[in-house]
């Protein structure tokens, strides 16, 4: 027997299935698409990330390493300053020196120019630029002949004056009297005694 079923409605529901089915599958293939995606996109920003991270890494090692050998060349160059400075100090001290050491060697020079016949020298002291000669002479023309000679020479301030002068008899029978004297000066050499 055949049958024939007249009503359009079941017809419509058959066909909407199969078409129900493509739209699941649809569905499935879109979520699988996107899970794919995600994960592709995750892999991808993971491998940035420890790609970054290894070039930070290595960035740190080349700034340390930069650090390092910076530091060895900081520890030289304040070796060279602490040198340097020690150096000037040394050069300073010796130009200091200098001229100390030319002062004492023209105070020298212009009082043993300065020295007359018949007068010794038994003392020079030297406090500053003040001096004070000590000696013996068989004249008192000796003593101001010295003195003048002293101011003449232009190396010590005037007055020079004779501090004390003792006539005291020699230690030898029949010779004369020696004269002891003692003269202060101010050492002032003429370029300094020319400065303002």
């Amino acid at each position: 027997m055949i049958r024939i079923n007249l009503l359009a409605i079941e017809r419509e529901r058959a066909k909407r299935r199969p078409a129900g089915f493509q739209l699941a599958q649809k569905i499935t293939v879109a979520c699988s698409l996107i899970l794919v995606a995600t994960l592709l996109g995750l892999g991808w920003w993971y491998w940035s990330l420890a790609d970054r991270a290894a070039r930070l890494k290595d960035d740190i090692a080349a700034a340390q390493a930069e650090t390092a050998r910076l530091r060895q060349v900081m520890l030289q160059v304040q070796s060279y300053e602490q040198r340097r400075a020690q150096l000037q100090q040394r050069v300073g001290l010796i130009e200091d020196l200098r001229k100390v050491q030319s002062g004492p060697v023209r105070i020298l020079d212009q009082i043993s120019r300065a020295l007359p016949d018949m007068l010794w020298l038994t003392e020079i002291k030297q406090q500053g630029s003040d001096l004070t000669i000590s000696g013996r002479c068989l004249t008192l023309t000796a003593l101001s002949d010295f003195v003048s000679n002293l101011e003449a020479s232009g190396y010590f301030k005037r007055p020079v004056e004779i501090a004390d002068s003792q006539a005291e008899p020699s230690q030898r029978a029949g010779t004369e009297t020696v004269i002891r004297f003692s003269v202060k000066a101010q050492f002032a050499p003429p370029a300094a005694s020319s400065a303002p």
